[in-house]
């Protein structure tokens, strides 16, 4: 699995996952206002919308923001509009990062992520600078549980999946075609494998190891553009030395 995915089961099992209540709730109210956008305001005819709904209620965002959310996307507020656009760049030890926000500023979030670039050694870059390093996939978390990485591999063995990244760390990464990550997710639940996310965004076609002094430098580079308030998702051709990894937690 990547780099920053291992990071982060790093990081839940040692009880050190992000406490920003706020700052989460910000996040997954905006993922809502997108998903509602992006089709129809009713979940069970919006599966990005009923994903979105899903996650909120999981993190204990209360229903009231929830439907403030959804209602947020047909400018029921009067609140500025909240568009999603996506950036890429280079970070420390040559790492490619794409960089997807949800913002009611463009130039505001551009000028910002601009700096956390520059900051840590990189530089944001034009559009299409680092994507053609990447390629459109679904991306699905999923909990290990009771399985292995031999019965996890084989309950994963249904049309659209591209590939599964075990870790040892209690979560998995499921990668499939974009076209079918609800139907592998709806296969995966069929077979008692619990999902605990799932977006439909890119995965690098080669990876770039990061060691050494490089590694703290990564991360710090990839957790800073992740706490950005903006900041929905980041996506990374890192892969990072999982004992070094296991030091910085």
């Amino acid at each position: 699995m990547s780099g920053h995915s291992k990071w982060h089961n790093i990081k839940l099992r040692k009880g050190k996952a992000d406490a920003q209540r706020g700052a989460l709730f910000t996040k997954l109210s905006k993922e809502i206002i997108l998903a509602a956008k992006s089709g129809s305001p009713d979940p069970e005819a919006n599966y990005r919308l009923k994903m979105a709904v899903e996650k909120a209620r999981e993190n204990n965002v209360p229903q009231d923001n929830i439907k403030r959310a959804i209602g947020r996307a047909a400018g029921a507020d009067g609140a500025k509009d909240i568009e999603e656009i996506r950036y890429e760049g280079y970070g420390p030890a040559g790492v490619a990062a794409v960089v997807d926000v949800a913002t009611d500023n463009r130039n505001r979030t551009a000028s910002e992520l601009r700096y956390i670039f520059s900051r840590h050694g990189g530089a944001l870059g034009e559009t299409g600078s680092v994507a053609w390093m990447f390629t459109p996939a679904g991306l699905l978390e999923v909990e290990n549980g009771k399985l292995d990485e031999d019965a996890l591999t084989e309950a994963a063995l249904v049309d659209g999946v591209v590939d599964v990244r075990w870790s040892p760390e209690g979560r998995s990464e499921i990668v499939t075609e974009p076209g079918a990550l609800a139907s592998v997710r709806e296969a995966l639940n069929g077979k008692n494998v619990r999902v605990t996310s799932m977006v439909l965004g890119v995965d690098p076609k080669q990876s770039v190891a990061a060691a050494g002094d490089d590694v703290r430098a990564v991360v710090e580079f990839l957790d800073a553009l992740e706490e950005h308030e903006d900041v929905q998702r980041v996506f990374s051709n890192a892969e990072l030395d999982a004992a070094q990894l296991e030091a910085l937690a």
